[in-house]
Order: structure tokens, then sequence, then C-alpha cells
């Protein structure tokens, strides 16, 4: 058995509404397990089948494929997501097949990625000088089937052959990503575990509602937590060495917010 999800767990992995979910639920189109009074869990690989097998109808996704001549949900490639138009507000990415559509971020999501983006980019310059940061919007492509936008990422010298004119084509050193409301669950479980399976080194995680870095290394193919800190602590990681970030600089926010 795969793993179980609660309904507003479903409905953020479809994008969907709670109530949609529901409605489904009683309709009887997507599977779900009761395990006690009105207490219901739903198996994520049943449900993922409805979907793609046309048992949830197109118009009610938020992104409307039928129209636009995409793939079916779980079989997005590299190849429809670049005919994807822009849209404003949104950014898209592909998770296993999954074309995922996520508001734009906020400001105070912006300045933080700034804020970290230009204390890497100084460390950075000394510790591995061919080495190159870089900001979303870039396009990282890990299989054909996972097309991701991390917010800040680095490539070293060594990994040099992987970028692309239009993206990265492989996984980089490190990735970082700032959370947002819309996103916690996907960068914390989903991408985490797409990085892991790819083979990249460091993920970052950061979280300006909590004001918390939590920095992920691999080992043994298996992401462990080497440091985590927020405003005043000291960031010392072991395959950075002499990297003192600034935490205060990176969570700060004006009274005006």
């Amino acid at each position: 058995m795969g793993s179980l999800l609660t309904a507003q767990e479903v409905a953020e992995m479809l994008n969907l509404s709670v109530d949609t979910v529901w409605r489904y639920t009683r309709q009887k189109r997507i599977p779900v397990m009761e395990l006690g009074k009105k207490q219901y869990r739903y198996e994520k690989e049943a449900v993922l089948a409805a979907l793609t097998t046309g048992k949830i109808p197109a118009e009610d996704l938020l992104v409307k494929e039928e129209t636009l001549g995409y793939a079916k949900q779980g079989e997005y490639t590299y190849e429809d997501y670049v005919r994807i138009p822009d849209e404003p507000g949104y950014r898209f990415e592909v998770l296993e097949g999954m074309l995922i559509r996520e508001p734009s971020p906020t400001t105070h999501h912006q300045r933080v990625v700034f804020a970290l983006s230009r204390q890497l980019a100084d460390f950075f310059e000394c510790f591995d000088p061919e080495g190159e940061l870089f900001i979303a919007p870039l396009d990282i492509t890990l299989t054909s089937r996972n097309v991701v936008q991390p917010d800040i990422l680095f490539i070293s010298g060594s990994r040099r052959s992987i970028m692309r004119p239009e993206r990265i084509d492989g996984p980089c050193d490190l990735v970082v990503e700032v959370m947002s409301p819309s996103n916690r669950r996907k960068d914390r479980l989903r991408k985490l575990e797409i990085y892991r399976r790819a083979g990249i080194p460091h993920y970052w995680l950061v979280d300006p509602e909590e004001n918390t870095l939590e920095a992920f290394m691999l080992k043994d193919e298996r992401y462990v937590l080497a440091v985590a800190g927020g405003p005043g602590d000291m960031f010392d990681h072991p395959d950075f060495p002499g990297l003192d970030l600034d935490l205060i600089k990176v969570f700060y926010k004006p009274a005006y917010e």
C-alpha cells in the first residue's frame, strides 16, 4: 500500500479545493479508505491513477490541459513543458510528470532570496571562482519528467558541463528553496525526494515565516541535516568552510510590512 493522504493533502497535491475533493469522494470518482466515522484517507497512487484515467474532469483542474493540447497529468515531459505559454502571475514546474502551477512569489520571499544569494555569491567567488550562482527563474531538467526552478542554485566549476544556453541539464551542487505558504509541503517532501534521487549533494530549505534555514547534505543516499539556524545563530557548514551567513540580514523584514 502506498502513502495515505488526508483530503487537504490531496487538494494540495492536485491544486484543487478541499470541497472539490469531498465532492469527488461522494461521487466515488477517487478511491477512499474509511478508517472510522467520517475519517477518510486516500492512497496517493490510486488517486493519481484516477486522475490520469480521466475520472477527475479536466475542467476542474487549475491547469487546463485539454484546451491547450497539453499532455495528461502524470505524463508531462520537458518537451511538453516548453510548449506552455507564459501566464502572468504564475510559475510552472514538472514533478514526476505532474504539471505544477503556483502563484508568483511575494515581495518578502524575493527579498530573502536576494539577501541570501548576495551572501552566497560573495562566498563562492572565493571558494570556487569557476563556479556560478543563479537565481530563479531558470529551468533544471533532472529527468525528462522532472523540471524544477529552485530559488537559488550553484554549479561548481567541475560541473559546468551541465550548463546549456536555455537551462541546466542535470544535478547541480546546491539548490535552495525559499518556502511560501502555498509550497511548503511540496518543497519539504516532494522536491526533497526528487533532489535526493537526482544525487544533488546539498539541499537547503529556507522558511521566511519561521526565520529558519535548514541545510541538508546527501550522505549514503539520504539527506541528513548538516546545520540549521536562524537570526543570530552561527552557520558552520562542514562542506563550506569559511561560509559565515548573516541570517539577520537574510530574514530582515521592514517595519512597514
